[in-house]
């Protein structure tokens, strides 16, 4: 499950928690990457501080972190992150996590179809109602058409964002359900997100 955590939260680790449980998955791995290549964060907390938060978030569980993307001199491009677990596990099958916003832009990504040979693309809609599941469904049968492998599944959507905690934090708000309370204390700890929006 990559993305850029900026911070990690609660809805990143409900989505980790019940893909896991549907698919049983030997484990899932958080991967934060260096700097996002697809959208512009005003509040990026540096790449050191969003793996420490991913290290809080997800180890308690059982949950991996990886700093595959971070130690990249390059930009951090998903298909290189899946062709280099490929070569480290070989023999292992992968499933890439992600909510919808991420699913239906796949096509835009760097090298989309040696992703979809390389992983099977997991999702689950971001939006209420019966919409979100027609509309991932419709572009899961796009992506197939291409030799992509999906899985749509309905989990429920816990609504909470990366900008809505950095929101909080400006003012001033507490995060306890919003994030686990040992990286809400992180937050504290490193005065981060405290710069204007």
């Amino acid at each position: 499950m990559g993305g850029t955590f900026n911070p990690i939260h609660n809805g990143h680790l409900a989505l980790a928690k019940e893909f896991s449980r549907r698919l049983s998955l030997d484990t899932v791995i958080f991967i934060p990457t260096k700097r996002p290549t697809h959208k512009q964060t005003l509040q990026l907390a540096s790449a050191r501080h969003r793996f420490a938060m991913c290290r809080l978030a997800a180890e308690p569980l059982g949950y991996q972190v990886s700093d595959l993307e971070i130690r990249r001199k390059s930009d951090s491009y998903t298909v290189l992150t899946l062709f280099q677990l490929k070569q480290k596990f070989p023999k292992d099958a992968f499933y890439l996590l992600m909510g919808e916003d991420m699913f239906l832009t796949l096509l835009q990504w760097k090298e989309p179809e040696e992703i979809f040979s390389l992983a099977t693309l997991c999702v689950s809609p971001r939006s209420e109602g019966l919409e979100g599941m027609r509309r991932l469904h419709r572009h899961a049968e796009e992506l197939e058409n291409m030799g992509a492998r999906s899985m749509v599944l309905d989990i429920p959507y816990l609504p909470v964002s990366s900008t809505e905690i950095r929101g909080a934090v400006q003012q001033g708000c507490g995060l306890e359900h919003l994030v686990p309370p040992a990286v809400a204390a992180y937050i504290s700890q490193h005065h981060l997100y405290q710069e204007p929006l």
